[in-house]
């Protein structure tokens, strides 16, 4: 299914803002705020099949292919029932929006998440949330290059 990215903000206006606020509060209200920025999911894609598996809060990832301008790329569109969550979510669709299966594979997510400094500010619960929606787009990106190929 062809897609059209629907990313309100680019990953290097992420990292260029985190560096700016240099206070958490404010970055807190900054993460609040692009998942406020997150276009809504359509609730037919609010499935059980695009639910992500080990975060607390309910997250959904609905990944696309287009292939409009040559190789196919992969477009995420996500959404989850927690504001803060919801942030972290169009960070992610930031960093990976829009990439092919190989550029996705080569992306390192705990780099930037370190450069970010967001693991020491998140709980547990939602760091390993973080985690397995990285995780379910590298297996969304494997899935795509091998269906590609066939």
């Amino acid at each position: 299914m062809d897609a059209k990215p629907e990313q309100p903000v680019s990953i290097d206006r992420v990292i260029a803002d985190f560096q700016f606020l240099e206070d958490w509060e404010d970055r807190y209200r900054y993460v609040i705020e692009l998942g406020r920025e997150l276009p809504p999911l359509p609730e037919a894609e609010r499935t059980e099949e695009n639910k992500v598996r080990g975060c607390a809060s309910q997250v959904w990832l609905s990944t696309h292919k287009t292939s409009t301008d040559g190789p196919l790329r992969l477009v995420f569109r996500g959404d989850s029932d927690a504001l803060i969550v919801k942030g972290l979510v169009a960070i992610v669709i930031a960093l990976f929006g829009g990439k092919t299966p190989e550029e996705i594979q080569a992306i390192d997510a705990e780099a930037l998440f370190s450069q970010l400094d967001l693991r020491s500010h998140l709980t547990t619960q939602r760091s390993n949330g973080l985690r397995a929606l990285v995780d379910r787009i590298k297996a969304d990106a494997d899935n795509a290059r091998a269906t590609s190929r066939a």
